[in-house]
């Protein structure tokens, strides 16, 4: 049995050294002007934290809130709003020693108050978030989140106004990375309570945060301004920050080729020969612990209870083909749900993927037969993708895939990224649709838990009670062997429900100007602005 007190406080010795050595632009001269411009892919939905979903929201409160833990320049996981934390013996109860000096942006102290507050209105069912889910191993998170119980029974309370005591429900390896995601950000209660949802925008919104908001155009860009209040200040060199959206990746190039961004959020894939040829030394590529792939609403028809349809149309998809012709960046093709290289765990890979794609057409018919389909009966269905150009792209490879294989009739329908998650999470015109999921943290159960019964982001309908259960088990269980064993067969049981058919396993790929310092693609794709800097250029 792996020893969770002893591998938590060799964390919190890692973190703390490592929080010691900060990053440094070495010998480079600095630029007068610190403006970083970045390509950010879609409109951000919310900047509130407990609300927001899509990964453009999270990068720019990443820079506008700090968590009591926050992301190194490496990924690796540093203290935040806490300066320091102790674990009891059992890895039950973490005591987080607040920040000394650290303050809101309008000069109030960040207290352990706060954060009690944050994480009560995280799980409390009016806020509606749909990411609760994320701070479930604290006790009574799950509870509350139901309904059952007061949302003042969680297990955080104030010991002082700079001591924090949190109580899990079990040990929970991967707490403290689950700590540095967005939904376990702070906000303000005074703001909050004065402006109610207009907490938000710029002028309201108070941060603790090495950024705070200046504007919000809309479709345009939002634009963040160093915090000189911010604990770190000195440290951050970057003093303006804006982040455009950038749905389409063809307009996010030529904004770089034309000088006006320093970073795309990722790139054209039909571009990416060009690329390579052109800007070799910053075209930037990285592992990325994410999976694309393609959802089935099992609320709906036709894939309402009909798995072997679920199970040949993703037989049907030439997952080889698409990851080396449309997207050609060193993607994997994905036949299981977790990616490779989570820590601990085995990532399952069904039979099929042993299979030649001819081998796997041959039983995609043989499943599409069964189901009650066929020439003179085929299936017609809907795909739906957000405004992208390479999901775009995909997306007609795919309906191509299934035309030829099994004479499905596909129709493309690409709507704005609000529009497309609404429709997802309501389970009432959706049929097949293009999703990806991101790992908040490194390990098997941020993937696991997204498929459960009421998980807020289950945007499947699927509902297994047997997977519930080993799933829910493996969040109680001490011995990491066991548990391990435990997300795996919940994993070969998704891959035999088919709720949805993986594509490819993600990497990181954009273009970074070569004047801006210290940018490393990480695994979980976080790269906060108060780590970089320009070089004169």
């Amino acid at each position: 049995m792996l020893d969770l007190r002893k591998m938590a406080r060799h964390c919190v010795l890692a973190v703390l050294l490592a929080a010691a050595a900060p990053p440094v632009a070495g010998a480079v001269d600095l630029a007068d002007q610190q403006i970083l411009r970045k390509g950010n892919g879609a409109e951000p939905a919310t900047l509130d934290p407990h609300k927001a979903e899509g990964v453009p929201d999270h990068n720019i409160l990443r820079d506008l809130l700090e968590g009591l833990v926050t992301d190194g320049p490496k990924g690796e996981l540093l203290p935040g709003a806490a300066e320091s934390w102790d674990i009891s013996p059992d890895a039950s109860v973490y005591t987080f020693h607040m920040r000394k000096g650290a303050k809101w942006s309008n000069g109030d102290p960040v207290t352990a108050e706060d954060f009690v507050y944050s994480l009560r209105r995280v799980v409390d069912p009016k806020t509606g978030s749909k990411y609760s889910f994320l701070v479930y191993p604290i006790k009574n998170a799950e509870a509350i989140t139901a309904g059952k119980e007061p949302p003042e029974t969680l297990g955080a309370e104030v010991v002082d106004p700079m001591t924090l005591k949190v109580t899990l429900k079990a040990p929970t390896a991967y707490f403290l990375a689950l700590l540095a995601h967005g939904a376990a950000s702070p906000v303000n209660r005074g703001a909050v309570e004065k402006f109610g949802a207009q907490f938000t925008r710029p002028g309201n919104f108070v941060g603790n945060g090495a950024y705070v908001l200046k504007e919000w155009t809309p479709q345009s860009q939002v634009v963040l301004a160093k915090n000189p209040g911010y604990w770190d200040a000195d440290a951050v060199k970057i003093t303006e920050v804006i982040y455009y959206p950038t749905e389409d990746n063809n307009t996010d190039l030529k904004r770089y080729r034309a000088g006006e961004v320093d970073m795309t959020n990722e790139v054209p894939n039909d571009q990416l020969a060009f690329i390579k040829q052109n800007f070799p030394n910053e075209f930037r590529v990285g592992p990325y612990l994410g999976t694309y792939y393609y959802g089935f609403n099992l609320e709906q028809k036709p894939f309402k209870d009909n798995p072997k349809l679920r199970q040949a149309l993703s037989l049907a998809i030439d997952r080889k083909t698409l990851v080396e012709k449309v997207t050609a960046a060193g993607e994997l093709p994905a036949y299981g749900w977790v990616p490779p290289g989570v820590q601990g765990y085995v990532s399952q890979t069904p039979a099929i993927a042993e299979l030649s794609q001819e081998q796997r057409n041959e039983k995609a018919k043989q499943l599409y037969a069964e189901a009650g389909y066929s020439a003179d009966k085929p299936l017609t269905v809907e795909i739906r993708y957000n405004t992208n150009d390479n999901h775009k792209k995909i997306a007609i490879a795919i309906a191509s895939m299934w035309k030829q294989t099994l004479g499905v009739d596909a129709t493309l329908i690409n709507e704005e990224f609000k529009v497309f998650l609404e429709n997802r999470k309501q389970k009432k015109v959706t049929q097949a649709f293009r999703a990806g999921w991101i790992g908040d943290y490194n390990d098997a159960n941020t993937f696991a838990e997204l498929l459960l019964s009421d998980a807020g982001l289950n945007d499947f309908g699927f509902s297994n009670a047997k997977y519930d259960a080993l799933v829910r088990q493996a969040s109680l269980t001490v011995d990491m062997a066991n548990r391990s064993q435990m997300l795996e067969e919940a994993e070969r049981i998704l891959l035999d429900e088919q709720p949805m058919a993986p594509v490819y396993f993600y990497v990181v790929k954009r273009l970074v100007k070569p004047y801006v310092l210290n940018y490393e693609p990480t695994i979980l794709n976080r790269n906060p602005t108060r780590w970089l800097a320009i070089a004169k250029h």
